[in-house]
């Protein structure tokens, strides 16, 4: 655990650059569509198969680039087998299940918690307390994710969907944790896709098993190999560079731009609405995510 901690800051403690803001625009832009596309999917396959083809596909895509087949010593496996349950399985199974019941904006809506749950996990945890200014982010962004979601949930959405997006989002808060300190000494390509090698074994059964409750179809298939490559595969690989940068506190704020992504996918592509409350959120979060992407100072 003191390991843990020691580097759960990241490599840089100043204020986001360019390259930083680059990588959480794309995991961002790439995870806010993603809801839209496990939605797609859901046409024609079960949960359980979308999601082993999920990173499945991902794995793939990582283990075309050389330096993801970089080989890692035996003791990094206990945390690697780890963070494939917490980062990858459990996680990305609970979100097609939870589609079922809701909607993709509310999905990626409720996704912007994530922060508040990597900055518990750390304080309780690692002995990792946020500085003020980003405990002011992350309550200033989750009141902005409040005021996004807070139509849907009024508006009568299944309380156990809701659940298990929030289940599936404090899986995401423990895994950034444990991915600074195993990305920094082993390296995130090489980490990330033995995560995901993990996931597809612990996925295979059920993913198998629930192809006879699936159909074929072009469409959904084609969603599914975007939702892998690109959000399983170069989301990934984004996020966990940047946190491996900016720390996991700071790093998660890309999870606040998640439901701003959710909402013009859902207004473009399945005619959904957004009302004033929402718009609302949306400024709010985007100042909370300023906030807590300031320079760290001792």
């Amino acid at each position: 655990m003191t390991r843990l901690a020691a580097t759960s800051h990241g490599t840089r403690r100043e204020a986001f650059g360019p390259a930083e803001w680059a990588l959480l625009a794309a995991a961002a832009g790439i995870w806010g569509s993603s809801f839209l596309f496990i939605a797609i999917g859901l046409d024609a396959f079960s949960p359980f198969l979308i999601t082993l083809l999920r990173v499945t596909f991902g794995a793939l895509a990582l283990a075309v680039l050389r330096p993801a087949r970089t080989s890692v010593p035996r003791e990094a496996w206990p945390g690697i087998v780890l963070l494939g349950l917490v980062w990858m399985a459990i996680p990305l199974a609970m979100f097609p299940i939870a589609q079922q019941w809701i909607d993709s904006a509310l999905a990626g809506m409720l996704n912007g918690a994530m922060p508040l749950f990597s900055a518990l996990v750390a304080a309780i945890l690692l002995r990792t307390l946020p500085r003020r200014i980003q405990v002011l982010g992350l309550v200033v962004g989750f009141i902005g994710v409040v005021l996004i979601a807070a139509p849907s949930i009024s508006g009568g959405s299944s309380p156990l969907g809701i659940a298990l997006v929030l289940f599936a989002t404090a899986c995401y808060g423990l895994a950034v944790s444990i991915a600074v300190p195993l990305q920094q000494r082993y390296g995130a390509l090489p980490v990330l896709l033995r995560a995901q090698a993990v996931a597809v074994v612990v996925l295979a059964p059920p993913g198998i098993a629930a192809i006879s409750d699936s159909r074929f179809a072009w469409g959904p298939l084609a969603a599914v190999l975007a939702l892998g490559v690109l959000g399983t595969g170069l989301a990934f690989v984004a996020m966990a560079t940047l946190v491996g940068r900016a720390g996991a506190t700071r790093g998660s704020v890309a999870v606040y731009f998640v439901p701003l992504v959710a909402i013009v996918m859902g207004v473009l592509f399945r005619d959904e609405t957004v009302g004033w409350i929402a718009l609302t959120g949306i400024a709010t979060v985007l100042v909370g995510a300023y906030l807590t992407s300031r320079r760290e100072v001792d």
